[in-house]
C-alpha cells in the first residue's frame, strides 16, 4: 500500500490502534467474570466503562498540543508506557472503587493515541495518500477489538481474568520498544528515508493554507478550533464515536446477556463486527481516496463517505433493536460496523484538509476532546437504560438516532464557503 520508510511508519501506527483497542475492549470482554468477581451490577460497569474517557478526554487535547509542540515521539512513547503500565495495573483491582480509579489512569495514557496518530501522518505522508494512511493505521483499532474477543476471552477463562491484563500490558511495552528505535518525528529526521522520498512527502503533505498566507499565528489558534467546519467535523465524529463505544462497552454483554451466549461462542462470534469495522476503515480509505481522484475535490469526496457511513450505520443499529435472533442481531451490527468505521478516517483526513499543518495536533486534540465525550456518555447512559430503561432496544434507537444527528452537523457546518474563509487566515 504505501513505499519505503513511511511503510514501517504506517505498520507503527496499524499495530498501536490495536493494541488501544485490544486494551480497552478487555474490561468488556470480560466484564461476565469481573462483575461476578467484583459484585459489580450493570449500572456500575456503565460507569467503568465510561470513566475511562475522563482522563481519555483531557488528553486527547493535550496529547495533540503536545505532539505540536514535543513531536510524536516522544509523546506517544510516554502515552505507551502509561496505559500499559495503567492495563497492566488492572489485574490488581480488588473493587469497585480501585477499579474505577485504574481505568481513570488507564484512559490517560490512551488519550493522545488519535491525534498523535494524526500528527505522525501529517508529517510523514503525501496528500494523495492521506485517506489510506488513515484507513490503514486506524484499521488496527478493530482488528484489535477482534482479536480482544477470542484472546482475551479464552486467556481469562482458562488463567482467570487478570492474567488478560498483565499480558495485555507486556505486548504494550514490546511496542513501545520498536516505536522509540524506528520512528522520527519527520522524514527528514530520519537516518533511513531516502532523499527522493523525503523531497516527496515534504513538497506534498497535507498542510492547508492559501496561496501567499504565512504561517499561523499562535493568537490564531482558537480561530481553527472553533470554527464552524472544525465544530462540524467534531459533532461527526461524536455521533460516530457514540456508536462505537456502545458497542466496543456492551456488544459482549449483549451477546451473552440478551442473546444468551456463554463466554466462549460470544469470545468466537463477537469477531464479526470488528472484522467488518476493519474493513470499513480500510475501504473508506480507499473509496475517499478514488473520489478525491476523480472529483479532484478532497472536501465532498471526504463528506460524501461520512454521509454514507452515518445514514447505512443508522438504519442497521435501528433494525437491530427489533433483531429477535443471533444470526439477525450479528448480521446487522457486522454491516453497521463496516459502514461506520468508514467515517472516522475520512474525518481525520478532512480535518487535514481543513487546519494547517503547524496546527493539526492541537485542532486534531479539541476534536478528539469533543468527540470523545461520547466515550463518557455512551457507556453509561446505555448501562442506566439496560438496568432502568428500555433496555438493549431503546440503546440501539438511540445509537441510531445520533447517527443521523452527525449527518446534520455535517451538512450545516462543513461547507466549500466556510472552508474557504478559513484557509486565509494567516
Amino acid at each position: 500500500m504505501f513505499k519505503n520508510t513511511r511503510s514501517v511508519v504506517a505498520l507503527l501506527l496499524f499495530f498501536a490502534g490495536m493494541l488501544n483497542y485490544l486494551d480497552r475492549a478487555a474490561l468488556s470482554v470480560m466484564a461476565p467474570l469481573v462483575k461476578k468477581d467484583l459484585n459489580i451490577d450493570d449500572a456500575q460497569m456503565g460507569i467503568l466503562f465510561s470513566c475511562f474517557f475522563i482522563g481519555y478526554c483531557l488528553f486527547c487535547f493535550l496529547g495533540g498540543w503536545g505532539a505540536d509542540r514535543f513531536g510524536p515521539r516522544k509523546v506517544f512513547g510516554w502515552a505507551a508506557a502509561i496505559w500499559s503500565l495503567f492495563c497492566g495495573a488492572t489485574a490488581l483491582a480488588g473493587n469497585f472503587t480501585h477499579l474505577l480509579i485504574v481505568r481513570v489512569l488507564f484512559g490517560i495514557g490512551e488519550g493522545p493515541m488519535g491525534t498523535t496518530t494524526n500528527k505522525s501522518i501529517s508529517n510523514w505522508f503525501p496528500r494523495k495518500e492521506v485517506g489510506r494512511a488513515v484507513g490503514f493505521t486506524n484499521a488496527g483499532q478493530p482488528l484489535g477489538a477482534a482479536v480482544a474477543a477470542p484472546v482475551v476471552g479464552l486467556v481469562g477463562l482458562n488463567f482467570g481474568w487478570r492474567v488478560s491484563f498483565i499480558v495485555i500490558a507486556v505486548l504494550g511495552f514490546v511496542w513501545l520498544g520498536f516505536w522509540l528505535w524506528l520512528f522520527r518525528d519527520k522524514p527528514e529526521q530520519h537516518p533511513r528515508v531516502s532523499e527522493s522520498e523525503c523531497q516527496m512527502i515534504k513538497a506534498q503533505r497535507p498542510a492547508t493554507r492559501a496561496p501567499g498566507a504565512t504561517a499561523a499565528q499562535p493568537t490564531k489558534l482558537w480561530s481553527y478550533v472553533f470554527s464552524l467546519p472544525v465544530l462540524g467535523v467534531a459533532a461527526a465524529f461524536f455521533c460516530f464515536n457514540y456508536i462505537q463505544y456502545f458497542f466496543l462497552s456492551w456488544l459482549p454483554s449483549y451477546l451473552t446477556d440478551f442473546q444468551h451466549l456463554d463466554i466462549k461462542s460470544m469470545s468466537l462470534i463477537g469477531i464479526l463486527p470488528w472484522l467488518g469495522a476493519t474493513i470499513g476503515f480500510i475501504g473508506g480509505g480507499l473509496v475517499s481516496d478514488a473520489l478525491f481522484r476523480r472529483t479532484g475535490n478532497f472536501l465532498q469526496s471526504r463528506k460524501l463517505v461520512i454521509f454514507s457511513g452515518l445514514a447505512v450505520a443508522a438504519v442497521c443499529v435501528m433494525l437491530t433493536a427489533w433483531a429477535s435472533s443471533v444470526t439477525a442481531a450479528v448480521s446487522l451490527i457486522t454491516l453497521a460496523s463496516v459502514f461506520a468505521y468508514m467515517t472516522p478516517q475520512a474525518c481525520w483526513s478532512l480535518l487535514q484538509d481543513i487546519v494547517p499543518a503547524e496546527r493539526i495536533g492541537t485542532a486534531g486534540g479539541f476534536v478528539h476532546l469533543l468527540a470523545n465525550l461520547a466515550g463518557i456518555l455512551s457507556p453509561g447512559i446505555t448501562g442506566f437504560l439496560i438496568q432502568y430503561g428500555g433496555g438493549y432496544s431503546s440503546a440501539f434507537l438511540l445509537a441510531s438516532v445520533l447517527a443521523l444527528v452527525g449527518m446534520a452537523m455535517l451538512a450545516l457546518f462543513v461547507r466549500e464557503r466556510s472552508v474557504r474563509a478559513l484557509r486565509t487566515l494567516a
